[in-house]
């Protein structure tokens, strides 16, 4: 991968010619808790190597940038199986929810094909296969007693990691040029946070499981509350995000990043 100034810049306007074909940010932002998952055993012969027989995302800002292309492959697929799926086409899902997640769905395949032009030299497999067998693609949310993540629920989950994804690996990247597109793409991936947060509970785009902000009063209530904390978007390291990614991986996609511990 090329870090010249020229390349990155390249790079950006194949970005926006993308975004102008797929209507990029066409909805405004509306104004992870992700329950059950757990870490599969190893066997004893990968116990000094949790993640023998991944597939690793590299070192440098390839390696990097090869974190972030899996990750919207992994929502791309995710909002591309939610357009097709029964809670979409149900009658009373809202023509604006339908709106909101056909939108997802062309910002998160922009992002995948972005980063798969971006990736020139060392790029990882283009055909990682997903897991949502947690996922009940049928339900707006999680059904009281399922195993099974709602739709909303899972949304929240993806777009939640992401942002914690982007912010954390921003420490690792080099290029000043792809930390400015990263910065860029983070941001709309927190509009899709804060969008899905509100359908499912009003006031949460900013609460403290994303936000390193804490009141002493519910959403500081009549703004009475002592605030404490950065105010700051949490970030999570690549390992951490990829121990979540990965139970939505199928066995032989599942990711790893030991270079960016």
């Amino acid at each position: 991968m090329h870090n010249s100034t020229n390349s990155s810049v390249d790079l950006a306007a194949g970005l926006g010619t993308l975004v102008a074909r797929r209507s990029f940010l066409r909805y405004s932002g509306a104004g992870l808790a992700v329950g059950g998952l757990w870490l599969a055993g190893c066997s004893k012969d990968d116990d000094n190597n949790p993640t023998a027989g991944f597939i690793d995302v590299g070192t440098g800002d390839t390696g990097i940038l090869n974190y972030a292309y899996a990750l919207e492959q992994l929502e791309a697929a995710f909002y591309a199986q939610v357009v097709a799926g029964d809670y979409f086409k149900n009658a009373n899902t809202s023509a604006a929810e339908k709106a909101l997640f056909t939108d997802l769905k062309d910002h998160e395949a922009i992002h995948a094909a972005f980063f798969k032009g971006a990736i020139t030299s060392g790029r990882i497999t283009d055909s990682l296969q997903p897991d949502f067998s947690g996922i009940d693609f049928s339900q707006r949310t999680t059904a009281a007693g399922s195993a099974k993540m709602g739709v909303l629920n899972a949304a929240m989950a993806f777009e939640d990691l992401g942002v914690a994804a982007y912010n954390g690996a921003a420490r690792f990247i080099s290029s000043v040029d792809y930390l400015t597109l990263a910065g860029k793409i983070v941001s709309v991936e927190a509009r899709h946070a804060a969008a899905i947060r509100e359908l499912l509970t009003q006031n949460t785009f900013v609460a403290n499981d994303v936000v390193d902000l804490t009141t002493s009063t519910p959403n500081n209530s009549g703004g009475t509350g002592n605030l404490t904390g950065t105010g700051m978007e949490r970030s999570k390291r690549p390992p951490v995000v990829l121990e979540t990614a990965n139970k939505f991986l199928a066995a032989n996609s599942k990711l790893s990043a030991n270079s960016f511990a």
